[in-house]
């Protein structure tokens, strides 16, 4: 349960800031280590091309993550909860994805979060770092309680934004190219690239998970909905302070000197390496700390957030449909409950088997086709729910919140075609 008890109106200047919480959990997990490497690729090759369309990618999830703060806030119900209202469909396409999605997600957080680790620590294997990064993820949201997790989940946002932040001033930006890159243009070939920037950063199933972190909060009513936006917008400015920031870096020293990077998290060791060369040691070692915080952020915000999703989804399936605002499941006593336990179990252990085999190829194709569905999934079904009965009238969507949904949902149908084509070519 969160200490915040005061009045939501009276929380006006340094008080709003103090109040900032659940925003910065989401920014914290939604930006990881596979986005930084995406982020600094579109830098490394066009410069600072892109940089408009990582400033789109943000205003489409400001507007994303409101919608899914703002249907919490106006119907005392949850994200799931409205889900279930639209059909028994929504409910299968749920527990196929969640099932598949957390198991392949559990080795790769795992993996990512002990990458930095073994370059820093050389005493031990790649492997052996991973298991113990879960197991460590695992007993925190186990054992751990919201109030705490958000302060620990901030710190690492602050450990980020000194290492982001810190290596695009280190490697001076070029001011005049930077303010070009805000004019929309496409270089060659950059397309599909490109969607895939404005939507790749920053958003996964965590993005539904921010409704139940403005509960575990204590934000509980439509009284909250102007600290929530407060709270939203500060977390995304600082996603699109980080993609600003590792565009920086790849033009700088990527583009400039025509180096390639590895794909996937791997990307990043290469970036050491690179850092090492021309600056030294000390800043390859600050780096790859802020590596292992963007990492393993990542990884606390998923044990945590989507297995406070999963307990919603069967607390609903539990009770008949037409009650599901009868129950609130975010927070407090979920953290205790069965199914939150139950899949972080899954989340770390079953996934510890692909750490020593090679991922099958079905279900490397079962977790591509699932996960691409789902942000259209997510900003299709808002804009239902937000357009109709089940929201009050006075919190619906209006024409500014319906054009940002409408171009995210179009959006995420064009990269979903593209993965789901790539996967099964």
């Amino acid at each position: 349960m969160s200490s915040s008890v005061a009045h939501p109106q009276s929380d006006t200047g340094r008080r709003r800031w103090r109040l900032v919480g659940p925003g910065v959990v989401a920014a914290a997990t939604g930006v990881g280590a596979g986005d930084l490497v995406a982020t600094l690729v579109a830098g490394g090759e066009y410069g600072y091309a892109l940089l408009w369309a990582g400033v789109l990618g943000t205003v489409l999830k400001i507007s994303l993550a409101e919608a899914v703060g703002r249907y919490h806030l106006a119907t005392g119900s949850t994200v799931f909860a409205g889900w279930r209202s639209l059909g028994s469909w929504t409910t299968v396409y749920f527990a196929c994805y969640v099932v598949v999605w957390g198991f392949v997600y559990g080795a790769a957080a795992m993996t990512s979060s002990a990458l930095p680790l073994a370059a820093l620590f050389e005493g031990l294997d790649l492997r052996t770092w991973a298991v113990l990064s879960g197991l460590v993820g695992l007993a925190f949201v186990w054992f751990g309680r919201y109030g705490v997790f958000e302060k620990v989940m901030t710190a690492c946002v602050g450990v980020m934004f000194v290492t982001v932040v810190g290596l695009a001033v280190l490697v001076v930006p070029d001011v005049p190219a930077l303010l070009g890159g805000l004019r929309p243009r496409l270089p060659e070939g950059s397309a599909l690239y490109t969607l895939g920037l404005v939507g790749g950063v920053g958003g996964t199933i965590t993005m539904a998970a921010y409704g139940y972190w403005i509960n575990a909060k204590g934000w509980r009513d439509a009284s909250w909905m102007r600290v929530m936006r407060w709270d939203n917008r500060v977390a995304y400015l600082t996603t699109g302070l980080f993609v600003l920031a590792m565009l920086v870096v790849g033009a700088e020293l990527l583009h400039a000197g025509g180096i390639a990077l590895a794909s996937g998290d791997r990307g990043l060791l290469d970036l050491d390496a690179v850092l090492r060369e021309r600056f030294g040691p000390v800043v390859s070692t600050l780096f790859l700390v802020g590596f292992f915080a963007t990492a393993f952020s990542s990884l606390l915000g998923v044990w945590h957030g989507v297995s406070l999703v999963v307990a919603d989804f069967v607390a609903n399936l539990r009770r008949p449909m037409g009650q599901e605002a009868a129950e609130r499941v975010a927070g407090g006593g979920a953290e205790r409950s069965w199914p939150f336990r139950a899949y972080l179990l899954w989340l770390t252990f079953p996934p510890m088997g692909l750490l020593f085999l090679d991922r099958p190829f079905a279900l490397v194709v079962a977790y591509g086709v699932l996960g691409a569905f789902f942000m259209p999934f997510l900003a299709g079904t808002l804009l239902w729910l937000l357009n109709g009965s089940r929201t009050p009238a006075e919190h619906r969507s209006g024409p500014v919140s319906n054009v940002a949904l409408t171009l995210a949902a179009l959006l995420f149908v064009v990269l979903c075609a593209d993965q789901v084509r790539e996967l099964l070519a």
